[in-house]
């Protein structure tokens, strides 16, 4: 049985914060916004969810259902997550507090409040962005996929790179990476892949990646070595939980077995274990050819058909709520989002929020947290500022 690793989140007393200010005790200026931060965030309850998970995972038998147990776990890494930050911010409010009251009897005291002030507001900043977090499948896994589109082998080899830099990003934040379906191109890169990514809030980070993403360089497959431009799509649907329905009329879609190609032994190559599986009211097409077992490889379709369906209906949602919004966040594969130069010059610059970084490689290693924050802020309408990082 797997170790069961335990975070104990504090009891909290009614908010009494007080400043010193000028030798008089006041109420805080950032006591109300603290509050309605709670309340954003509904700590208390999930700190309460917390809990009630903890004497699940301790219980007998809690892993018994792997999959169940997996879900569980997610669960609580994603409300942690919520609830560490306002924790952290608030005994962040209470040592700066005190270290302001200090400063006023002791000079000594007073070099330090400015560090402490710039580590209140890092974490004040991530709270912020946490807060835009709050779509209805945002806590949950990500299922991304990757098509190559134009360009020719420049754009399947262009594929495998973005594939490699979201697996180095959740690498870089401790997230689970799965290959649920993967084509190679015969001569370099890949067709298509299907990963899912798991962990706190992945989808709601993620989903703002699905569109064209268009790359510039000098191919190093063209011998005259000219500069070629390729482009690769990205589609991100939310990975939902069994217990979440989703309709879906059996009649309208259409299952189709072939068989699977590229590597995975005579089984895998000789029957046709791989699945496809059409909706037929919404155009909307999944694939599985990973697993052996056709009947494996069925479920994972199914799944990822879910997934893709309750991106659909969220969709549609943003569709209609669009009007609340100064600007609509485009999605799906008809719009370009962002672009990556390797010629003439280096950088990477996002289409709609006009983030820009000049350290091509570094993205590509999968340094894109400053692209997904400003695509947050960018969905929730507010203004956007040309940054180069």
């Amino acid at each position: 049985m797997p170790a069961l690793q335990t975070t104990l989140i504090p009891d909290r007393s009614p908010h009494r914060w007080r400043w010193k200010k000028n030798g008089s005790i006041e109420p805080k200026r950032s006591e109300l916004r603290y509050f309605s931060s709670g309340t954003l965030f509904d700590c208390d309850s999930k700190t309460q969810q917390i809990r009630l998970i903890d004497a699940e995972m301790a219980g007998p038998g809690f892993w018994d259902d792997q999959e169940q147990a997996q879900q569980k776990v997610g669960s609580r890494k994603s409300l942690v997550s919520v609830v560490k930050p306002l924790d952290d911010a608030l005994a962040a409010s209470d040592d700066l507090a005190a270290m302001v009251e200090m400063a006023g009897e002791d000079e000594s005291f007073a070099a330090e409040v400015p560090a402490e002030v710039e580590r209140l507001e890092t974490i004040l900043e991530q709270l912020k962005l946490q807060a835009l977090l709050n779509g209805q499948h945002d806590a949950a896994g990500a299922i991304l996929t990757i098509n190559a589109r134009d360009g020719g082998t420049d754009a399947n080899d262009w594929a495998e790179m973005l594939l490699r830099m979201y697996i180095q990003w959740a690498q870089k934040n401790d997230y689970s990476t799965t290959i649920i379906d993967r084509q190679d191109n015969e001569e370099a890169g890949i067709n298509n892949a299907t990963i899912a990514i798991r962990g706190p809030m992945a989808y709601g980070y993620l989903r703002g990646e699905s569109g064209i993403h268009r790359l510039v360089r000098i191919s190093p497959f063209n011998s005259e070595g000219k500069r070629q431009t390729s482009f690769a799509a990205v589609d991100v649907s939310p990975e939902i939980s069994d217990s979440v329905e989703i309709e879906i009329d059996e009649a309208d879609v259409r299952v189709d077995t072939y068989r699977a190609s590229g590597a995975g032994g005579q089984h895998v190559n000789k029957t046709d274990s791989a699945i496809r599986l059409t909706h037929g009211p919404t155009g909307i097409v999944v694939q599985c050819q990973n697993e052996r077992s056709q009947h494996k490889n069925r479920a994972t379709a199914w799944k990822m058909l879910r997934a893709r369906m309750a991106r659909f209906e969220e969709e549609q949602r943003e569709a209609e709520e669009a009007a609340k919004y100064q600007q609509q966040a485009k999605t799906g594969f008809g719009s370009q989002i962002r672009n990556y130069f390797l010629h003439p010059d280096q950088r990477v610059k996002d289409a709609r929020t006009k983030f820009q970084m000049g350290n091509f490689h570094a993205v590509l290693d999968g340094d894109i947290q400053g692209f997904l924050d400003a695509t947050l802020r960018w969905r929730a309408g507010q203004p956007i500022e040309e940054t180069l990082a």
